[in-house]
């Protein structure tokens, strides 16, 4: 007989209605199905067009070009810090972004549990680290929000330290932006049943089995939890001098392309073509929470 394997189908409360959902059933219930792409308010019942979306990603990567080449010119730091769910398309957009800069000036930091070692030092210690030095270009794939989200909900810290944390964060950053350095925070939102798809994608999907861990199966019932703690967080450190870029990521391209243009819309650099970046979609991309409420 072969090896009983453990069950992870999970009872969720989905709008008022208990749902079973099993990752590991191939079939991926209708109910996520249908509600998948509209959910949690996102205002498109279709996804951007995959050559539509080539065609402007490639129109503002070349734009990041020019930014790369004004960072070497002039010293400056940029560092984007990327937040939200699993299955957010943090990832994606991060590779959007760094994809065709120069490898050795844009750098991805995506930094592990931390060693018995850092967890003994000052929280942002082993962050600040990682920070730009001058002509860089720094994408944080995760950051220390972590103390704002996963931590607190999965009880990783104690509530004095993540309450210590919303106080001192805004300070860090106020200094970070006081020395130079500009500073992007991305919300990526996305919608409980499109969390559930993407989920079911990557189980499903030989290439991607690996994006799935015990810890996203753990945190599927806790999406209320994880909710207040996104408010939570963009109420206490969405400030003037470190604000909170709000993005509705049902569909990652139109995420993307937004992301990216609120970069090139907001850095000063030389050979801006305004024109080729476009305009922000304001349905996808706001300021704080109000694009969420």
């Amino acid at each position: 007989m072969g090896e009983k394997t453990e069950s992870r189908a999970v009872e969720l409360d989905i709008h008022g209605i208990k749902r079973i959902f099993d990752v590991d059933d191939p079939v991926l219930p209708s109910w996520i199905d249908d509600e998948a792409l509209t959910s949690g308010g996102y205002p498109y019942k279709k996804k951007l067009k995959e050559d539509e979306y080539l065609d402007e990603l490639k129109t503002l990567q070349i734009e990041l070009i020019k930014v790369q080449f004004w960072l070497q010119a002039t010293g400056k730091r940029v560092m984007a810090l990327f937040e939200g769910r699993d299955a957010a398309g943090k990832g994606g957009s991060i590779a959007a972004t760094s994809a065709h800069m120069n490898p050795r000036l844009a750098r991805v930091v995506a930094l592990t549990k931390p060693t018995d070692r850092e967890s003994g030092q000052w929280y942002f210690q082993r962050y600040v680290a990682q920070f730009p030095t001058a002509g860089e270009f720094v994408l944080f794939d995760r950051s220390w929000y972590n103390r704002a989200g996963v931590e607190p909900v999965m009880g990783f810290c104690t509530p004095q330290q993540y309450e210590q944390f919303l106080k001192q964060a805004p300070r860090m950053e106020k200094l970070i932006v006081q020395d130079g350095i500009h500073f992007f925070k991305f919300y990526l939102d996305i919608g409980r049943e499109m969390q559930l798809k993407r989920f079911h994608d990557r189980r499903h999907d030989p290439r991607a089995v690996w994006k799935l861990s015990s810890m996203d199966i753990a945190a599927l019932p806790k999406w209320k939890d994880y909710s207040e703690k996104r408010d939570r967080m963009l109420k206490d450190t969405h400030t003037d001098h470190a604000p909170w870029t709000v993005l509705r990521a049902n569909d990652k391209r139109r995420a993307r392309l937004n992301l990216i243009r609120h970069i090139l819309l907001t850095l000063d650099y030389d050979g801006k073509d305004k024109e080729a970046i476009g305009k922000v979609d304001e349905n996808i991309l706001g300021m704080g929470s109000d694009i969420l409420a």
